[in-house]
């Protein structure tokens, strides 16, 4: 009875819900986008143009492997337990990865799925792969190595003891702290402890040198200011590298230096910092920036250290991350250009040493302000030897943060992560402050694809699984606002085939003359037209709008324009767009923070500003057609309201929170008219009409106001006869010239309640919400015309109430999903999917008409097995002659593996490809001698006979010349014959004779 009664006091005649039940409200997670936590290192795959990303344990989710591919290509593993990831190494077709809680786990790249995992007796503390092996070799703690079989999942017999015991006895902890192998000669192996590093000889099974670095006394070292070099010091390892032709070793330290060693002797060629050279001397600069008088600064270590090279190996730099003084403004990542490295058996000492000290270029791979860069990860070209630093072209930089930062290499430059990398490490490329959604026509969004001048793509790996097509749904266009200022557009979808995938970049700090101070409140899209509206806490309302760029190629200085208190800003388009969404007009009200912000679909925006003002937009000039205050517009409305209403109203501010404009007729009213509704924090809804005048234009008219209970969080006008959207669309607006009418109604959310009533006057049907407040709420539409109230609550509950009845239908707790404190902001979309935040920088896709399934596990292909390794390097033809002994993978197999190892599962396959390949290549040669010449297919009859006729001759008479020969032959035969026995017949003649 008070549903009937309800649909009555709200003018609609039927029930809009009538069919819907509590158990068609079934959550089905439909699509993940993002990181759910924080990012902890990276692992790159030149063969498969694959990234993997490890993320940490933390309280928002557990850690994650996500590896990405071109396009929306993704697949996620988990690890065995609730863990960190640490490592992460690609090795041919398998993913290899140690986490916090010591698992050495394996993953098939062809399956998506885990192999198996191992925990082996100690902490794992390095970890070494080889493309080109089956095996991984493991350092622990205690200084031992053991090799595992990444093909038999099982320990393999080698096991290196702690080689630096016999250098230092008394050493207690020793851990294995880096291991590298060899970059030609894969039989040697460098040893990285604590203390020291030893390179390894697989072919004698023992150590070959060892390199111990001592700084004597007065020596500054690498932060003489955090060591007083007043006694003789001995600086841990923190990483040992080969030069890529393994001619020198590079060994960094955790007192900010690294040492250049000759490998043959052992001897220092060169002792180094970023800033300084010779830091083993005594009485060297320390080269500290900001050390002086008064002032105590120190270095940062160095976090990651690499050893690149161009295509030719000889022509190589060294990547470093950290090492800069904490006094310094601006860190990044610091590139020493070598060049060309000397012959090293022709130069001289002094020549090796001065090309380490004195390098062709060092510079700075420039960062954001205030952002340390604690690792990084090199993206190279083709080949995945040199320990993944072969002729890169960009590096991805993890930031102390958990963000991530592309930069070209070795110029630097920042790359914009839009169509280069999957959308979902945009979320941390920087992080994302806030989400909205619109609701584009397919057609429309399928035009939308940005003309940009773009590098060659990044990750080309995979292939997506097929979805099936919504073709007569409106796209889920999702708008994400990032930390630097900018703004990505891109089809979220609903979990079926997204055909246009690709992404819309909107710089909004270069629109509004600036880069410090861009923090993006809002934005608001138009579903019809793709315009975009973007408003900033500082006041000001950038908008956008699809269009080619006059100055393309061209950086233009801005040119001021301003016309009814907007200001141009066409020529602050980026240069490198030639056409996509670029800046249209600039709204600089200074009023506050923009608090309310929508971009209509028939020409028209609206604000609303912390400081109380509202402003109306007409884009067809564009021109601001009305700038008022809300409080002023409110006792304009109200004077039929109680004074103690007023006086209350009088003493707090009011600021818009909603804005939505409609086509519908108001009370009272004959006639239909674009209506524009705005709600405001202290409960108000106040109408307005925008009318057309007789030189063109439309002037916004007061309609009236009303006052409900709390904070207005949504508007949703919808028709009352049919329950459609009543939202001001393009068709609606032309339907009022013809004099057609909607007769429609507004749905009004508050937190602590609902009203459905017709515009102006606030009768109507209304109800409070129970003990929780309601955060986020939205009409949705369930098959064609079944409709009803979506919201989500604090008790992170998802409720579906009738519409007009406004009863409770179902409930669903959905706070294991979804974050509840961020329900505020999550998205509803029209055809009931929620998108809402898991965690900082992840969010999730529920189905609220779902089946109760996790639709979130991809079908992607991410292994390519055409994608062939290519060979790995080997020795020089000097290094055989000086006696080196070339080791090949096959025999590293047997050296690790033992004699008895039976073939992995990667040789027998690429046997049995082989023995396919050489049966293919016999049956193509064979069928290739039974085929006629191409020029036989097309003779005739009589042709043919004749060619019979003229091959058969030639096989008679090739068949009498052998006859002849035959003959002759025989005829030779019998002659030797008669001859030879004739002289045996004279020789026994005469011996009777004699």
């Amino acid at each position: 009875m008070t549903s009937f009664l309800r649909g009555k006091q709200a003018g609609i005649q039927r029930d809009l819900s009538a069919g819907l039940d509590a158990s068609l409200l079934t959550i089905d997670e439909v699509i993940r986008y993002g990181i759910n936590s924080q990012v902890s290192t990276l692992a790159y795959d030149p063969v498969q143009s694959l990234l993997a990303v490890g993320t940490k344990d933390t309280k928002f989710g557990s850690g994650q492997i996500y590896v990405f591919g071109q396009k929306r290509v993704s697949t996620v593993f988990n690890l065995p337990r609730k863990a960190s990831v640490r490592i992460l190494q690609f090795c041919a077709d398998k993913l290899v990865c140690v986490d916090s809680k010591n698992d050495l786990s394996v993953y098939s790249l062809e399956t998506t799925r885990i192999l198996g995992s191992y925990a082996p007796p100690g902490l794992i503390t390095a970890l070494v792969t080889d493309p080109t092996l089956d095996f991984g070799l493991v350092g622990l703690q205690n200084g031992e190595i053991i090799a595992y079989d990444l093909d038999r999942l099982n320990l393999a017999p080698l096991r290196i003891p702690n080689l630096w015991r016999d250098r230092n006895p008394r050493a207690r902890l020793l851990p294995v702290v880096s291991l590298a192998f060899h970059p030609r000669d894969i039989g040697s192996l460098l040893i990285g402890y604590s203390e020291g590093a030893v390179t390894y000889s697989f072919k004698s099974d023992g150590p070959k040198n060892y390199f111990h670095y001592q700084l004597p006394a007065g020596a500054p070292g690498g932060d003489s200011e955090a060591n007083p070099a007043s006694q003789p010091r001995y600086p841990k390892l923190s990483q040992a590298l080969w030069h890529p032709t393994g001619t020198f070793i590079l060994i960094s330290y955790e007192d900010s230096s690294f040492v250049i060693w000759d490998p043959k002797d052992a001897r220092i060629i060169l002792a180094r910092t970023l800033q300084a050279c010779n830091v083993n001397q005594p009485g060297a600069a320390s080269g500290i920036a900001g050390s002086g008088p008064g002032t105590f600064a120190i270095k940062e270590p160095l976090f990651r250290v690499a050893w690149c090279s161009k295509e030719n190996p000889d022509d190589t730099g060294i990547l470093v991350a950290g090492g800069f003084s904490t006094a310094e403004p601006s860190k990044g990542l610091t590139f020493m250009d070598l060049g060309p490295t000397p012959n090293y058996a022709t130069s001289s000492w002094q020549a090796l040493s001065g090309h380490f000290e004195s390098p062709k270029r060092q510079h700075l791979l420039a960062t954001p302000p205030n952002a340390e860069v604690v690792d990084f990860c090199l993206i190279p070209r083709k080949s995945p030897h040199f320990a993944g630093a072969s002729d890169p072209i960009a590096v991805l930089a993890i930031l102390a943060s958990g963000e991530i930062i592309t930069l070209s290499f070795p110029s630097g430059h920042p790359i914009n992560p839009a169509n280069q990398l999957h959308v979902s490490l945009t979320y941390v490329h920087p992080f994302v402050n806030r989400i909205e959604m619109a609701f584009v026509d397919r057609t429309k969004w399928l035009g939308m694809v940005e003309n940009r001048s773009q590098g060659p793509p990044l990750l080309k790996g995979g292939a997506e699984a097929r979805h099936p097509i919504m073709r007569f749904a409106n796209r889920n266009i999702l708008q994400a606002a990032h930390a630097d200022g900018t703004v990505r557009i891109w089809d979220a979808g609903h979990g079926d085939e997204i055909e246009n995938g690709a992404v819309l970049h909107v710089d909004v700090a270069r629109a509004i003359g600036r880069y410090e101070n861009i923090d993006i409140d809002l934005m608001s899209m138009s579903n019809a037209t793709g315009e975009l509206a973007v408003g900033l806490r500082t006041g000001e309302v950038a908008v956008f709008r699809w269009a080619r760029n006059a100055d393309f190629g061209r950086d233009v200085p801005h040119k001021a324009s301003k016309a009814f208190d907007l200001e141009k800003i066409v020529d602050r388009a980026e240069p490198g767009v030639k056409e996509g969404l670029l800046p249209f007009t600039l709204l600089e009200q200074q009023q506050g923070p923009t608090t309310a912000l929508k971009m209509s679909d028939v020409g028209f925006i609206c604000a609303g500003f912390g400081g109380g003002s509202l402003v109306v937009i007409d884009l067809r000039g564009p021109a601001t057609i009305y700038d008022a205050s809300v409080s002023d517009v409110n006792s304009q409305a109200n004077k039929r309201s109680s004074f103690r209403r007023n006086s209350q109203s009088q003493s707090k501010a009011e600021w818009a929170t909603r804005i939505e404009f409609a086509v519908m007729s108001l009370d009272g009213d004959d006639y239909s008219s674009i209506c524009l509704f705005v709600g405001t924090n202290l409960g108000r809804l106040v109408t307005f009409k925008l009318l057309p005048e007789s030189h063109g234009g439309y002037a916004v008219k007061l309609a009236g106001s009303c006052s409900l209970d709390d904070g207005i969080i949504s508007i949703l006008p919808i028709d009352a006869d049919s329950g459609e959207p009543a939202e001001a669309s393009p068709e609606l607006v032309a339907g009022l010239r013809s004099g057609s009418r909607v007769n429609g109604v507004l749905v009004a959310i508050t937190r602590s309640g609902a009203r459905i009533f017709k515009p102006v006057a606030a009768k109507g049907a209304s109800k409070s919400w129970d003990d929780f407040l309601c955060h986020r709420a939205a009409v949705v539409r369930f098959e064609t015309h079944i409709y009803a109230l979506l919201g989500l609550f604090g008790d992170g509950c998802a409720k579906i109430f009738s519409i007009p009845g406004l009863k409770e239908i179902g409930s669903t707790n959905v706070s294991h999903t979804l974050d509840a404190q961020r329900f505020a902001e999550a998205v509803i979309t029209p055809a009931g999917f929620i998108f809402g935040w898991t965690g900082p920088s992840e969010i999730v896709g529920l189905n609220v008409w779902g089946s109760g399934q996790d639709l979130t596990r991809s079908l992607d292909k991410i292994f390519n097995p055409e994608a062939l390794i290519p060979p790995r390097p080997v020795i020089s033809n000097m290094q055989w002659i000086s006696g080196t002994q070339y080791v090949t993978p096959t025999d590293m197999d047997k050296l690790i593996g033992g004699p008895d190892r039976p073939p992995s599962k990667r040789m027998i396959e690429q046997m049995r490809a082989d023995e396919e390949a050489q049966r293919a290549a016999a049956r193509q040669e064979a069928s290739s001698s039974k085929n006629p010449p191409p020029g036989r297919q097309e003779e005739g009859y009589w042709a043919y006979m004749q060619r019979q006729v003229q091959e058969r001759t030639e096989s008679l008479g090739l068949a009498g010349d052998n006859m002849d020969k035959l003959e002759d032959n025989s005829e030779g035969f019998a002659k030797d014959v008669n001859k030879f026995v004739s002289n045996q017949k004279k020789k026994a003649v005469m011996g009777s004779k004699s």
